[in-house]
């Protein structure tokens, strides 16, 4: 039998647009303890898209993505009614023993 060899993947344009910037807070740095990270993506992106990006940018094994909406809220602002947007985050379990650090760009 031949050895398969793995191929890279190469990044899509459009992988960058679904790894907005990574979620740096108190409560998501305490899930790297358990191998998550936390990223801020589309409304759009699905678990799927989410998941090829991020193995495919940080060349890492995912394990899991769970997604979470937050709506956003109704604040008056100098006199004003406005709305915030709202936001997506996915929380990106990693495979043992891999791990993404946030503080370098892709």
């Amino acid at each position: 039998m031949a050895a398969k060899k793995k191929e890279k993947l190469e990044a899509a344009p459009w992988m960058y647009d679904i790894i907005r910037r990574p979620v740096v807070t108190e409560k998501s740095t305490m899930g790297s303890q358990y191998g998550q990270v936390t990223f801020r993506v589309p409304l759009s992106a699905t678990k799927p898209q989410i998941k090829t990006a991020i193995e495919t940018l940080f060349e890492v094994k995912v394990k899991a993505v769970n997604t979470s909406i937050s709506k956003g809220k109704k604040k008056f602002f100098k006199g004003k009614f406005g709305k915030r947007n709202d936001e997506k985050k996915a929380i990106v379990s990693l495979e043992e023993g891999q791990t993404i650090d946030v503080g370098t760009g892709i």
